[in-house]
């Protein structure tokens, strides 16, 4: 099992910059945290699971901690009060407790702003799920960003159903540095500093006369992507932006076969990643229409977060990532020519350095005054109508408890006045799609949701019946379609 080792911490520490500035940016139509939902294919009892939760969960000592802040700054200190009782509950859902009753207690809990008296985790054990159980669990991101918290939900299964010695799960899936990781890292100071001085600034200087000038001393790559970001359009009119309630609605799809999606990938020379997010714009196109919305040349956009640390490292718990914009084409009709145009964009953002900038600005954020943290979080969530995240998880089975980790998903939450989550999540040869948004945009996600296996189907489609000798592209399918 992978755990953070335990020792003797003081009482009270300071947060980091990025941290403090993911605690400050809750708001009761968008509460900063990270909810997850674990199906198991037996029961668990709860004292089992509490077993699990204190032997492994806590064995990562910030999670005895709870977030303070204050005019001085934010830190974590020890809750001297904690109950582990009240941090893992039973729960069990109405009726039949289907698939629908999963999803509406779900919807319940992500709407509910966790207790800042305590430390602010929760898991709920709902009992006599689809044959087995199924397990809640809602963390804020001020402990840690989604990759590493996914990362810490799976250091509480195992690799078999007994454990055994020398069964690591980082074994079983962590991969290996990509090298542009360490650059990453490496060049983050450097940004800080920039972001630091637009925030200074009060968030204006996109508009300023003078800022071409500031930014020309930083010189180079940096200077381009800052006024790149800054100078982004808003995104166009629709009815998935709009003013946000305080209820949130989730759901998520029948899995689809990995192998298929990989196929799907290597017909068109592209990433599994990119044909999951054509098929995210896809399923989003075909509601916004049947919701009578103009969809014609609209391109959306999508804030979604770039991993800025080796992947073994995430147990050190903290947020260590950027932010980038993704398109959405879903004004385009033509469903290859979807996967092309976000595998261009994806590519152009590969070799952008937007996500140490935006990594810059949350932690020059995290400094600044609450008035002008609200200012900032503004400006850059009008310019974005979804938080999108693709998370790789094991490709085998895995156990919690001795339980049979059947399937999960998870749901990042939403800053400023996005209302609408997309998640993806692998796991022992499936892909996972999830959706979380906000009641008064999207009262029936499942309408969304019951359209990604369609909109895949339609990939695969082009991909069996294309030819195998060439790269399948966008006339090639038109050709396909018409004849």
């Amino acid at each position: 099992m992978a755990t953070a080792p335990t020792r003797k911490r003081a009482s009270r520490e300071p947060m980091s910059r990025v941290d403090t500035a993911w605690l400050r940016m809750e708001r009761p139509t968008n509460p900063m945290m990270i909810t997850g939902v674990l199906m198991f294919a037996e029961p668990m009892s709860l004292d089992k699971l509490r077993r699990v939760i204190k032997q492994r969960f806590l064995a990562y000592y910030r999670f005895k901690q709870k977030a303070v802040d204050t005019p001085a700054g934010a830190s974590w200190q020890t809750d001297e009060n904690f109950d582990l009782e009240w941090h893992v509950q039973h729960a069990a859902l109405p009726g039949r407790g289907g698939k629908r009753a999963l999803e509406r207690f779900v919807s319940q809990l992500a709407s509910s702003p966790l207790n800042h008296a305590r430390p602010l985790w929760q898991f709920h054990l709902v009992e006599r799920y689809d044959g087995g159980c199924a397990l809640v669990a809602r963390i804020h991101h001020s402990y840690a960003d989604g990759i590493a918290l996914v990362q810490v939900l799976l250091s509480l299964t195992d690799t078999t159903r007994v454990p055994e010695k020398g069964s690591e799960l980082s074994r079983a899936w962590l991969k290996k540095d990509h090298a542009d990781v360490a650059r990453r890292v490496g060049a983050v100071d450097k940004y800080m500093k920039l972001g630091g001085k637009v925030v200074e600034k009060g968030m204006e200087m996109y508009r300023h006369p003078s800022l071409a000038g500031v930014l020309a001393k930083e010189g180079g790559e940096i200077a381009r992507e800052l006024l790149h970001a800054l100078a982004l359009s808003d995104d166009p009119p629709s009815l998935l932006r709009g003013k946000l309630g305080v209820s949130k609605r989730v759901a998520w799809a029948e899995p689809l076969d990995l192998e298929e999606v990989k196929a799907v990938g290597r017909a068109c020379d592209c990433t599994v990643n990119d044909v999951l997010m054509a098929t995210a714009a896809g399923a989003l196109r075909n509601y916004m229409i049947e919701r009578g919305d103009h969809v014609d040349g609209v391109t959306l956009r999508a804030t979604v977060p770039v991993n800025l640390r080796p992947l073994e490292h995430a147990k050190q718990l903290g947020n260590h990532f950027g932010l980038v914009f993704l398109d959405l084409p879903v004004g385009e009709g033509n469903p290859i020519r979807r996967v092309e145009r976000v595998a261009e964009c994806m590519n152009n953002l590969k070799n952008s350095r937007q996500a140490i900038v935006a990594y810059g600005l949350l932690a020059a954020l995290g400094m600044a005054p609450s008035a002008l943290q609200g200012v900032a979080l503004e400006l850059f969530s009008r310019k974005a109508t979804a938080v999108a995240t693709n998370v790789p998880g094991p490709q085998q089975p895995l156990y919690m408890a001795g339980c049979t980790l059947r399937e999960m998903m998870f749901w990042v939450p939403q800053t400023g006045s996005i209302g609408v989550g997309i998640s993806i999540l692998s796991y022992n040869g499936r892909v996972h799609f999830g959706l979380i948004a906000d009641g008064k945009l999207i009262p029936d996600p499942d309408a969304i949701i019951g359209r990604f296996a369609a909109e895949f189907d339609k990939l695969l489609y082009l991909a069996l019946m294309g030819n195998w000798d060439a790269t399948l592209d966008a006339a090639a399918a038109e050709a396909m379609v018409a004849g």
